[in-house]
């Protein structure tokens, strides 16, 4: 099978999971309402998070079967050698403090122009984590897996065997923004989205965007679990340093 149509069926199959968890979700809520005896607001969590998580799992063998539908859908740097297990970790690794101080750059631009801090998408996703513990799954495991196959490798990939390297992170990067449903905030998802198409350039291996996103991810759930300990420590510290002065 040809790459472009790889690249089609990826995006169909990604599209559909994305709108399929609404009807997922609209079942399960009737589900949990009916037989659960829970609160309203707290079947309606449940019902999204399920429905995130099960569409999810459905897609997730389905494109990355379409990935081994062509031997050279991987081969699309005509540069080098592929980096090592160890480099590749290591870009990773470099790759989420990269995006993360690439964020802290943004929200510095953003609010020059008057946007306010904060996401919503972020919160939402944290309150129904907390609510329904399943979402961690989705966010954490298939949110890198799938996105960075469908935005880094698709995407990004498809546009660099064609342009090169800047017009396809560009574009893709504003892609990736405008998914996540907050606009206001397009520099501020654009940011991870350039760094993990250089780190995939740098390395020719999905795994070091993958294993950044992973880690961006994963520390956002931490942050958001523990958000009150880490006030309460805060207001410690302020607290003790001015015992101190």
């Amino acid at each position: 099978m040809k790459n472009w149509k790889i690249y089609i069926w990826i995006l169909v199959i990604y599209l559909a999971m994305q709108l399929g968890s609404i009807p997922v979700s609209r079942s399960l809520f009737t589900y949990f309402m009916e037989t659960g005896g829970q609160p309203k607001d707290l079947a309606e969590m449940n019902a999204i998070a399920w429905g995130l998580f099960i569409s999810n799992l459905i897609a997730a063998p389905f494109i990355l079967y379409m990935t081994t539908r062509n031997k050279k859908f991987w081969d699309i740097f005509k540069r080098g050698k592929k980096a090592s297990i160890g480099k590749t970790i290591l870009f990773g690794v470099l790759g989420f403090f990269m995006a993360m101080a690439g964020q802290m750059i943004a929200g510095i631009i953003e609010m020059a122009f008057g946007v306010m801090p904060g996401s919503e998408n972020t919160e939402m996703l944290s309150k129904l984590a907390k609510a329904s513990a399943i979402l961690i799954i989705p966010i954490v495991i298939f949110a890198p897996l799938l996105e960075e196959l469908v935005f880094r490798r698709v995407i990004f990939g498809g546009l660099y065997t064609k342009t090169n390297f800047w017009i396809a992170a560009l574009i893709s990067a504003v892609l990736f923004s405008l998914v996540h449903g907050e606009p206001q905030h397009l520099l501020i998802y654009m940011a991870p989205g350039l760094v993990f198409a250089f780190i995939y350039y740098q390395t020719q291996r999905i795994w070091a965007p993958m294993i950044a996103h992973f880690l961006m991810n994963s520390f956002v759930m931490v942050v958001q679990f523990n958000y009150d300990k880490l006030m309460d420590l805060q207001q410690m510290n302020e607290a003790f340093i001015f015992f101190l002065r």
